[in-house]
This record gives C-alpha cells, sequence and structure tokens, in this order.
C-alpha cells in the first residue's frame, strides 16, 4: 500500500473530512488555511483563505457546495465550496473548535473554547439555503460540561447533539430544548479528556479516542458502552471503516514529550483493530509524528491521516485487504 503524500499545510494537521461521494478530502490545520484535495490522486485543489488562526475542524455539506469551519479565531465561516469564498463569518467571545453540519445542511453545530472566564458552550445555527439570507442568530445555546470541549457531532435524525471533551464525559443533549438526556457513566466512561468522536455512517454507533490510551464505541440513543479498544499511547484520532468491521486509531505521545525519549517509543502508526473481536489486526506507519487526524472514504476503499509533521498521508487499500481473515 503506498501512501500518497500530500504536502500543503506548514503547519501540524488538526481535522480531515471527506465529502459524501468521496471525491474530495479537505484538511484542516494550524496554518490558518483549509484545503481541498481530489481524493483519488492526492491533488491539491485550492486553500480556503481567510482565517487568523488555526483552524480546528471542519464539515462539508451533503452537495458538496458549502463547507464550514472553525478557527482559533473566534469565528466560524461558511465558505463556497467551489469558488473559496467565505460569504459568512459567525463571530463569537471564545474560540471555536467543532462544526458539524446537521442532516439536511439546515442547521450546524458550533462548540466555543472556555476563554476569559467564559465557559465552553455548544451553539446551534439555523443554514439558510441562500447564501444572502444567512444571519448569526443562536437557535439554541447549551452550556454545562466544564473545560474544552473537543467534539460536537449530531446524532440520528437531529434530535440529539453528541458532545465530548476534557472533562472525559460524553453527553447527549436535546436539540431542540437543550436539556441533557444522558452523560456517560464514570466506571465505564473514559479517565482522561476525550480527544475525537467519530459516527458510523448510519448514526447508530459512535466511536471516541482519549488521552487515556483507548477507544470506546457508544450507542447513539443510549450512551451503552459497546466495545474497548486498548492500545499502549494517548488517542488523537479515531474512524470506523463504513465497509468492514475495521476500527482505525491515531495518536503518539505528546510531540513535546517524543524528543525527550527515544524516538521509536512515539510509535506513529494508524492502527486497525477489528471492531467486534477488539483485537489489533494491523498498523500502518509513516508520519514523524503524532497523528492528530483520521478519515475513512465513505466508499471504504481507502484513508487518510494528517500528523503533527505537516502531512496527510492517503492510503488506497490494496485488493488483499478486503480479504483478511480474521
Amino acid at each position: 500500500m503506498r501512501p500518497i503524500l500530500m504536502k500543503g499545510h506548514e503547519r501540524p494537521l488538526t481535522f480531515l473530512k471527506y465529502n459524501r461521494e468521496g471525491d474530495l478530502l479537505f484538511s484542516c490545520a494550524k496554518d490558518h488555511n483549509p484545503t481541498v484535495w481530489f481524493a483519488d490522486n492526492g491533488e491539491r485543489l485550492g486553500t480556503y483563505r481567510g482565517h487568523n488562526g488555526a483552524v480546528w475542524s471542519c464539515d462539508v455539506s451533503r452537495d458538496s457546495t458549502r463547507l464550514i469551519t472553525g478557527s482559533a479565531d473566534q469565528t466560524a465561516k461558511l465558505w463556497d465550496v467551489q469558488t473559496g469564498t467565505p460569504y459568512f463569518t459567525f463571530n463569537f467571545d471564545s474560540p471555536t473548535r467543532s462544526v458539524d453540519f446537521a442532516v439536511g445542511d439546515k442547521l450546524a453545530v458550533i462548540t466555543t473554547d472556555p476563554f476569559m472566564g467564559l465557559p465552553s458552550a455548544i451553539h446551534i445555527k439555523q443554514i439558510a439555503r441562500d447564501p444572502d439570507d444567512q444571519t448569526g442568530e443562536s437557535v439554541l445555546i447549551l452550556k454545562g460540561p466544564t473545560g474544552r470541549i473537543n467534539r460536537a457531532v449530531w446524532g440520528p435524525l437531529n434530535k440529539t447533539v453528541v458532545s465530548a471533551g476534557e472533562d472525559s464525559v460524553v453527553r447527549i443533549w436535546d436539540s431542540e430544548t437543550g436539556e441533557l438526556l444522558v452523560e456517560s457513566d464514570k466506571e465505564d466512561g473514559h479517565k482522561r479528556a476525550i480527544t475525537s468522536l467519530s459516527k458510523s455512517t448510519d448514526s447508530s454507533h459512535f466511536l471516541t479516542g482519549s488521552l487515556d490510551k483507548s477507544a470506546k464505541l457508544w450507542d447513539t440513543r443510549t450512551l451503552t458502552l459497546i466495545k474497548t479498544y486498548v492500545t499502549e499511547r494517548p488517542v488523537n484520532a479515531v474512524t470506523m471503516s463504513p465497509l468492514l468491521d475495521h476500527v482505525v486509531l491515531g495518536g503518539g505521545q505528546d510531540a513535546s514529550a517524543v524528543t525527550t525519549t527515544d524516538h521509536r517509543a512515539g510509535k506513529f502508526e494508524a492502527k486497525f483493530y477489528h471492531k467486534i473481536l477488539q483485537e489489533e489486526i494491523g498498523g500502518v506507519k509513516g508520519h514523524f509524528g503524532p497523528i492528530n487526524a483520521l478519515a475513512f472514504n465513505p466508499d471504504g476503499k481507502s484513508f487518510s491521516s494528517g500528523g503533527e509533521d505537516g502531512y496527510v498521508r492517503l492510503h488506497h487499500f490494496d485488493p488483499d485487504y478486503f480479504s483478511i481473515k480474521i
């Protein structure tokens, strides 16, 4: 499996997202410029210029016409995917972290970090069909979790919002009333900050990765813990195959800790686990630093990883990957 190396960012990668067809890959990094690539050959298509801070996450609308990005410059921006022009900016009082379009693209959930005495918050925004009608008003603002919320995504049928972050608790909120419906158990749950969260294709379950060196699979409706995947290093990024029962974890020690120890101890590889059996089935090496972002192509035939080293690595699976016998 020869990876395609995509060099377009000057700083560490933070997030990767494929569009629904799987022909485009959007990457976010700390260098302020989200970038879009062709997902088959890794050719760089263009850059979205307008943010003045690290861009932490992005999402693309179902029809691939609009992109939303959340940045440390205290804004979230809506972009025209094709032209690269930002047509609306949501302004906040603190850095924005996570963005996610609802099914149907009429709503978006945006999280903001704790900042200068302000608590972290989850904002639900209306997304207008016509760019000229777009306003910045929030439909709902949820507060409650202590510490930073690293990811917030929509649950099934947009009825709920699932959030997770520094306080290591997964929470499910009612997206209409803002009521906290359920939160993860202290016994079952993560012991340290949750860094990442990835939904299954049908939203029935989702995966969380944490600095406690594990990833956990949860039922989206009941928040029942289904499986736990244990690894020997902090997990920064997680993703699931839409085709096979495979879970991919990426991470590594913090970049600051790596230099002081043996360089191999960082172990910067994407590790594949069997979703049901919870066993490690393989790994893909290549990054020169922790992996911060992972994404699976919706067709299940390729995946990409983004690292602290500023590279995106695009991996197309060999045919024998699909016939691995467990």
